[in-house]
C-alpha cells in the first residue's frame, strides 16, 4: 500500500502575507523617496559619527520595548526566561510590521498575538500587553511634553504667538487620562465586559449579513469575543491588585519614550543644535496626535510646525524631522525585514 503524502503548497497564506507586507514596505519607501534624497543631500551638513550612534540607540530602544512586554510576563511567571536576542528579534519584527502596515497599530497587535502564541500567551493577554505598552508610552510621552513646556517657560523660550502650546499639552494629558479611566472602568467589570462582548458580536454579525447579502450570518461568535475580553479583564484585574507587576514595564516605558525622543535629539546634535531637546519633546508629542490620524505625512508636518512655532528656524526644524524619519525608516527595514522573513518561513511548531 502506497502512502500518499500531500505536498505542502509554497504559495500559502503566510507567503501571501509576506508578499503583501514587503509590497507595502516598497510603497512606504516610494512615498518617502523625496525625503530620502533630501537627507542624502544634507548628510555633509551633519556629524556622521554622531549619526552612526543612531544604530545602537535604535537597537536599545527596541530592546526597551521588548522589556515592557517580557518584564510583565516574567513578573506573572507566565513565561520562562527568554534570551535578549529573541526578545530584541520580536521587538524589531513588531516595529517592522507597524511601519509596513498602515493600520493604526492593529497589524502590530495581530503580529504580537501570533509571535507570543508559541509561549502559551492567549490573544487577550497579548492584547492587554499591547494596549498596556501603548498607554505607558503615550502617558510618559505627554508627561515629557509638560515637563518640556515648564522648562521652556522657566527660560522664557516660548514666543507669545506659540502660547497655544501650553493648553494643547495640558489637554492631551487630560484626554489620555480620561480614555485610560474609561478603559479601566470597562475592563474591571465582568458585567460590562459581557455587555460589550454581546454588543460587539451583534454589530459584527449584523455587518456581515448586510455586506454579504445574507450569505454569511455570523462573522464572530459571542463566546470567542467573550473569552478574548475576559482574558483582558483578568490581566487588568491582576495588574490592579498587584501593582508591583507594573514597576518593570513602567521603568522600561520611561526608557523607551526617552530613547524615542532621543532619536530626534541625536540628529539635532549631529546638526549642531544640542539645546533643542525641550522643543523636540513638545513637537514629538503633539506630532504623534497627527500620526494617529494619518500615518504618513501629517506627523512630520505637525512636529516641524510646533518646532517652528517655538522659535526653531524653518530649515532646521524640517531637516531634523525629515532626516530622523528617514533614518528610522531605513533602520526599521534593515533590522526587521530579515527576522520577519525568517519567522514567517519557519514551520509552525
Amino acid at each position: 500500500m502506497v502512502n500518499m503524502v500531500k505536498k505542502k503548497s509554497w504559495f500559502s497564506g503566510r507567503t501571501v502575507l509576506m508578499i503583501l507586507t514587503f509590497g507595502l514596505v516598497g510603497y512606504v519607501v516610494y512615498k518617502n523617496w523625496g525625503d530620502i534624497l533630501e537627507t542624502l543631500n544634507h548628510i555633509q551638513d551633519a556629524n556622521v559619527l554622531i549619526l552612526l550612534l543612531l544604530i545602537p540607540e535604535q537597537l536599545y530602544m527596541y530592546y526597551a520595548c521588548g522589556q515592557i512586554f517580557f518584564s510583565y510576563l516574567r513578573g506573572r511567571k507566565m513565561m520562562k526566561k527568554v534570551s535578549n536576542s529573541e526578545m530584541l528579534r520580536i521587538s524589531t519584527e513588531l516595529n517592522f510590521m507597524n511601519h509596513a502596515m498602515p493600520a493604526g497599530g492593529v497589524s502590530g497587535l495581530a503580529f504580537l498575538t501570533f509571535r507570543l502564541a508559541p509561549y502559551n500567551i492567549t490573544a487577550g493577554q497579548a492584547s492587554f500587553l499591547y494596549i498596556f505598552r501603548f498607554i505607558i508610552t503615550t502617558v510618559i510621552n505627554y508627561l515629557q511634553a509638560i515637563l518640556a513646556v515648564i522648562v521652556l517657560l522657566i527660560f522664557h523660550a516660548i514666543p507669545e504667538e506659540a502660547i497655544w502650546v501650553i493648553p494643547v499639552a495640558i489637554l492631551m494629558n487630560v484626554f489620555v487620562f480620561l480614555v485610560l479611566a474609561l478603559a479601566i472602568f470597562i475592563a474591571t467589570s465582568e458585567k460590562r465586559i459581557d455587555f460589550f462582548a454581546r454588543t460587539m458580536s451583534k454589530l459584527l454579525n449584523g455587518a456581515a449579513r448586510i455586506f454579504t447579502f445574507g450569505r454569511r450570518k455570523q462573522m464572530m461568535r459571542y463566546d470567542k469575543i467573550s473569552k478574548y475580553l475576559l482574558d483582558i479583564h483578568e490581566s487588568v484585574k491582576i495588574a490592579k491588585n498587584d501593582k508591583k507587576l507594573l514597576k518593570g514595564p513602567i521603568f522600561w516605558g520611561v526608557v523607551y519614550s526617552f530613547f524615542e525622543v532621543g532619536t530626534y535629539w541625536l540628529v539635532a546634535i549631529a546638526l549642531g543644535r544640542l539645546g533643542l531637546l525641550p522643543v523636540i519633546m513638545v513637537g514629538e508629542a503633539i506630532g504623534s496626535v497627527f500620526d494617529g490620524i494619518v500615518p504618513y505625512g501629517l506627523y512630520e508636518l505637525g512636529m516641524a510646525g510646533v518646532m517652528i512655532a517655538l522659535g526653531t528656524d524653518f530649515p532646521t526644524a524640517t531637516l531634523i524631522t525629515v532626516m530622523t524619519r528617514v533614518f528610522i525608516l531605513v533602520l526599521t527595514i534593515i533590522t526587521g525585514a530579515i527576522p520577519y522573513y525568517k519567522t514567517m518561513r519557519e514551520e509552525k511548531k
